[in-house]
């Protein structure tokens, strides 16, 4: 139990680190919407980068436990190294943007897409919520099990006025926050999953990773989130993977 603490202190400080200089030009309607003009030259310019490198792509070096939707964050430092970008897009974190840019599936086909940083500042309010709390208890403020291992959050217990959501980059609908055993937090997007699996063509078979029916057919990935796999036509928590 110590042990998980102290990892779960460790995400939390790296996620305070990460939105403590988030905003610094956050009014500026360049850094607020995600462009499409500027994803497809940053895509265009990570295609060059692999071409002049025999395959390798522009990343920053992350552990191998990091989720995988966060794991391959591109490093503008590479691609401006070798002369593919002129500068960072204005949207980006790196340049006081609310966007993290990163890539999808980078060994077979590098795509290019977008962290709202919105939900990791959504997230980070509730760890500091949640750290006070475990700073003075056991176990963390579990509520309702929803799934095996996937519980909601006692908001009350976290001096919550209303149970934490965050705003979906995909329907702008409000996802519910939850937590696993370990007592960390995680987005659900069973609601938008559902959507996206009426509204897509797909094959998806019990066990496999749906997650990618969001990332494959919009600019954002689903940051934050716990593996989904379809039974019955709908999306559920897939306890199988980690």
């Amino acid at each position: 139990m110590k042990h998980t603490y102290i990892v779960a202190l460790g995400t939390f400080l790296s996620i305070i680190f990460l939105t403590g200089c988030l905003y610094p030009n956050n009014e500026l309607s360049k850094n607020q919407v995600p462009n499409e003009v500027q994803l497809e030259k940053i895509q265009s310019a990570v295609d060059t980068y692999q071409k002049e490198t025999n395959g390798l792509v522009p990343i920053k070096t992350k552990s191998s436990n990091t989720p995988v939707f966060q794991k391959y964050l591109i490093d503008f430092g590479m691609l401006k190294e070798q002369n593919n970008i002129a500068e960072i897009p204005g949207n980006a974190f790196e340049n006081g943007g609310i966007y993290q840019y990163v890539l999808i599936t980078p060994e077979e086909n590098p795509r290019v897409k977008l962290i709202d940083l919105r939900i990791t500042e959504a997230i980070r309010e509730v760890s500091v919520k949640l750290e006070i709390y475990r700073s003075e208890h056991i176990y963390p403020p579990y509520g309702e099990e929803i799934a095996d291992g996937v519980f909601k959050v006692d908001y009350k217990k976290l001096n919550l006025k209303d149970y934490p959501y965050v705003q979906s980059p995909y329907s702008k609908n409000n996802l519910p926050i939850v937590m696993d055993t370990e007592g960390k937090l995680y987005v659900d997007y069973r609601i938008d999953l559902m959507n996206a699996l009426k509204e897509y063509e797909h094959n998806f078979k019990s066990g496999e990773d749906i997650r990618y029916i969001l990332a494959n057919n919009s600019p954002f990935v689903p940051a934050y989130s716990l593996p989904y796999t379809i039974h019955k036509g709908e999306p559920v928590f897939n306890n199988t993977k980690k």
